[in-house]
């Protein structure tokens, strides 16, 4: 396994390595050319002095803290004392720095995390592409190893994904409304987990839909999913061995499973031959409520109309200074009637009831996490149309977790050399740590399958 943030922190606690040599690691990578567009803002002066602080300390005896002192980045969503919070929008750009941290950032630092700086993102978070035409779209730091072709990020925590697949943050804290953090973290060769959303805060951090934004982090392994996860919700989170074999897991029929490009589906399907091979129960169901996702969301669903609610009178006011597409999907939300929305709400609650019950039973659900490796960004910066197609293709799967008020992990599944892919395990709310245990299981046996299965026979 690629080194993660406990590995990197056993190193420090070990007196193998130091906070602050780490930090430099960080800061040279967050500076290489391939990271020119992934920070909006960089803050190295006060992560060295986090880190040279937790050096010395640790050097006394005194505990080490979770985070170490080791570099995270945080989604230009959320408010950070002394910093101006714009959501990657020109609009903002000049508000006031913000007075407080929210208490996301106030329990990550409390933890021990040193903040390299506020990371790029789809403008207010509305878009699972990535693209941002104030300040660039930072290119995907897993396929530039792989190929010269700049693709796309993923969004809309874009450069918090680049941050931690270049090497640049061991972890980055982002949102997830329809797939944000998973997205790019599927496309990025990450593992992205979005937890119940009710179980961290979302204060001080710029709302796109209040019904289904959730704050999370993009990390490199899932026992770092869970130890961020854990001092985000500020609840003990551990992880425990289950026996793959002990797990029933499945896999719903139908659209999730369509259309997916010839990389998705094989690495994809070689997951599941693995796991059944390690001792997976995986059973194929049908899930008749899957049906009724595209009639629910047939009037755009609760963001556009919670993101227009937040946005009206800016919009009204400086339009002019909204990127194009965003300020399109956002006032879709202006057609929404107050009867319709409080029907999307009872369709939603019975929907979610339906979802239920056809998911008693099963440990977790599997899915790809997208149904598409990351395509160039240069056709999607002038094709209105090509934007749209692929920002709907990316969030298909992954939004059906946040409609459902569920929890949901995108691991990395792809080979050694192949584009990035995502498996995605998901299930219902407050299901948390079952489905954290479930994806250690899973991401143990791929990582220990993997190399036998591609061995020539």
């Amino acid at each position: 396994m690629t080194l993660d943030l406990s590995a990197a922190r056993a190193q420090i606690l070990a007196g193998q390595r130091s906070a602050r040599s780490m930090m430099e690691e960080s800061i040279a990578a967050c500076v290489a050319p391939g990271n020119a567009k992934a920070m909006l803002q960089t803050r190295f002066d006060l992560a060295r002095a986090v880190a040279q602080g937790v050096d010395a300390v640790h050097a006394c005896g005194a505990p080490l803290p979770a985070l170490a002192a080791l570099a995270l980045s945080v989604k230009d969503l959320f408010e950070v004392q002394g910093e101006v919070c714009a959501a990657g929008s020109a609009v903002l750009a000049d508000a006031a720095p913000a007075l407080a941290d929210c208490p996301a950032v106030a329990r990550l630092r409390r933890a021990g995390a040193a903040f390299i700086g506020r990371s790029n993102m789809s403008e207010f978070a509305f878009s699972a592409v990535g693209i941002n035409p104030h300040y660039g779209t930072p290119a995907n730091a897993a396929t530039a190893k792989i190929e010269a072709t700049p693709r796309i990020p993923g969004g809309s925590t874009s450069g918090g994904a680049v941050s931690v697949a270049s090497g640049a943050a061991w972890a980055a804290l982002g949102s997830d409304t329809g797939g944000s953090i998973r997205i790019p973290a599927a496309l990025q060769g990450l593992v992205g987990f979005k937890n119940t959303a009710r179980l961290t805060p979302t204060a001080g951090a710029i709302p796109l839909s209040s019904t289904l934004d959730t704050v999370c982090a993009i990390t490199r392994s899932v026992r770092d999913a869970a130890l961020l996860h854990s001092i985000l919700a500020d609840q003990p989170l551990a992880l425990h061995r289950v026996p793959l074999r002990a797990l029933r897991l499945a896999l719903p029929r139908g659209f999730l499973l369509e259309e997916l490009d010839a990389t998705v589906a094989k690495a994809f399907e070689r997951s599941l031959t693995l796991l059944r091979r390690a001792g997976a129960s995986i059973e194929p169901i049908d899930i008749p409520a899957l049906g009724d996702v595209a009639s629910i969301m047939s009037g755009g669903g609760f963001a556009p109309v919670e993101a227009w609610a937040w946005h009206r009178e800016r919009l009204a006011r400086e339009q002019a200074r909204y990127d194009p597409r965003v300020a399109l999907r956002i006032r879709r939300g202006e057609r929404m009637s107050a009867a319709e929305y409080i029907e999307l709400i009872a369709m939603r609650r019975n929907w979610i009831a339906a979802m239920h019950e056809s998911m008693q039973g099963y440990d977790a659900l599997l899915s790809p996490t997208v149904p598409m490796v990351a395509p160039p960004i240069a056709p999607l910066l002038a094709d209105d149309a090509a934007f749209f197609a692929t920002n709907a293709r990316l969030l298909r799967n992954a939004s059906v977790v946040n409609l459902l008020d569920g929890c949901a992990i995108s691991l990395p599944c792809h080979a050694p050399g192949e584009m990035p892919v995502g498996l995605m395990l998901w299930s219902s709310a407050l299901r948390d740590q079952d489905l954290l245990n479930a994806a250690l299981a899973v991401e143990t046996a791929l990582a220990a399958e993997t190399a036998l299965f591609l061995e020539p026979h």
